[in-house]
């Protein structure tokens, strides 16, 4: 935990303060699939209940990535096609991205930022699924990616002057983001995110997770250690298509998945589709 002093504690906590609540019923959600005797349709009676993730999630299963036969018209028949853990997944998706603003004056780039964190979500999530599903929760490792960077948009959002000039400084000299926002703002957005899950009322062991991503010296876990891999991955995406991923000849950063990164991502399947999903969900999102 950094040391703040007393004016900049009050800034960062007014900043998360102005932050919306979490959608109850996305949490109504989440706490209904921690029960593995989860009925379907206890979980369609919350979400039928939000008309905003009713109509996105209706607009992903009847979009041409699944080219279903016929169109599908209610909450139920997409739970029957998808299954209760991508249901939960999308609403906790649209949920985060609904909080994100749309135009912002630091320059933050909103979309590369969401199609990052639904990237980093499923892929945590597919890595604790394959490497570790002894030891944590692959639902757990999915909320800890896709809120993992969430205090950017609350720099974005309050402090955005100087936040505009951590992405200037950051886009200049190619050192990491976080070390910037330590030198130029005091804390980092892991910092922040962490707060911010607090007063989303998420379990402490998720807070800790988001806080401690970019602190070498926290206690291993596999969630964290999943997030810290899945963010190395996401991140050496290559931007262009068919640009070779940055990860290629690099070392996983913790130790519990090997040394050789390639042959950590090819435990994962089929990475492609995993970056597609995460870019329809955005695509259905800017275009709601």
């Amino acid at each position: 935990m950094p040391q703040l002093t007393a004016d900049l504690e009050r800034k960062l906590t007014h900043a998360v303060d102005r932050m919306p609540a979490f959608p109850r019923s996305v949490q109504k959600v989440l706490e209904l699939t921690r029960n593995i005797n989860c009925m379907p349709k206890e979980l369609v009676a919350v979400i039928e209940k939000d008309p905003v993730m009713t109509v996105k999630i209706l607009k992903v299963i009847n979009s041409a990535y699944y080219s279903l036969p016929n169109k599908v018209t209610s909450v139920n028949q997409s739970v029957v096609y998808l299954g209760i853990n991508t249901i939960k997944n999308l609403s906790l998706s649209f949920a985060a991205a609904g909080m994100l603003p749309r135009i912002n004056v630091a320059g933050f780039d909103i979309q590369r930022y969401l199609t990052h964190s639904l990237s980093t979500a499923a892929v945590s999530r597919q890595l604790c699924a394959v490497y570790a599903k002894s030891e944590a929760d692959p639902g757990d490792c999915y909320v800890a990616g896709l809120l993992h960077d969430f205090g950017k948009v609350v720099f974005a959002q309050f402090l955005a002057t100087d936040f505009r000039e951590v992405l200037l400084r950051g886009a200049s000299c190619g050192s990491p983001l976080y070390q910037i926002e330590r030198e130029m703002i005091g804390a980092d957005h892991a910092y922040v995110g962490a707060l911010l899950a607090r007063k989303w009322q998420f379990p402490e062991h998720l807070v800790q997770c988001i806080g401690n991503h970019h602190d070498p010296a926290a206690p291993s876990s596999a969630m964290l250690d999943c997030l810290r891999i899945a963010d190395q991955i996401c991140r050496g995406i290559g931007p262009e298509p068919g640009e070779p991923p940055a990860w290629v000849g690099q070392s996983p950063v913790v130790s519990r998945f090997g040394d050789d990164m390639n042959t950590v991502v090819a435990g994962l399947g089929d990475l492609a589709k995993i970056i597609a999903d995460a870019t329809l969900l955005v695509q259905i999102d800017g275009g709601a």
